[in-house]
């Protein structure tokens, strides 16, 4: 359980495995679309899709734990309109960290791709073949993803405000490392 201000251990490790995970998934996925057609695209394009579901598992993880331990309460420095959007940004989070990965499991499973998770594990097709569905799913995996990066550009900039400008201890109530 968590600290009367902070995360629980458990949150923060999950937090910051996603983190480090999308960071990586979002580098990979910007890199590998101009790839010409040969084995380092497709290398790109498998650690992709493994990462894509490990985020997914993590998100259903952080989820259970969430309703498990819920968040501690902000605190008082936190204004009305911050108190009121924090749910709505973190909720619209991990909405994507869950619709990115499915979006991109039915994208493979309509352009007629087995998923094979970390080369080991094949997951079933969630939708029959059909390249008409893989090019709206890929519209869709495409524009998911821009709004995942705007909405983590502003998650990052809040952080800043919030560690830097009002030194409020919101960051460090998810640092792994403070004190």
């Amino acid at each position: 359980m968590p600290g009367a201000d902070g995360y629980a251990a458990v949150a923060k490790l999950l937090h910051w495995l996603t983190a480090l995970l999308v960071l990586g998934l979002i580098g990979v996925g910007l890199w590998m679309v101009d790839l010409p057609i040969g084995l380092p695209k497709l290398y790109a394009f498998a650690w992709h899709k493994w990462i894509g579901l490990t985020v997914l598992t993590l998100t259903v993880l952080r989820l259970a734990w969430r309703a498990y331990s819920p968040p501690p309460a902000l605190p008082a420095t936190v204004t009305s309109w911050e108190r009121a959007l924090a749910p709505w940004s973190h909720g619209l989070l991990l909405v994507l960290l869950v619709a990115l990965p499915i979006s991109g499991w039915l994208m493979s499973s309509a352009g007629g791709v087995k998923v094979i998770w970390f080369g080991y594990l094949e997951l079933p097709d969630l939708v029959g073949r059909d390249l008409a569905l893989f090019e709206r799913l890929r519209t869709w995996h495409h524009w998911l993803a821009w709004t995942l990066m705007a909405l983590l550009a502003i998650h990052l900039l809040a952080v800043v405000h919030h560690d830097a400008m009002r030194r409020d201890g919101i960051f460090r109530r998810m640092w792994p490392f403070a004190r």
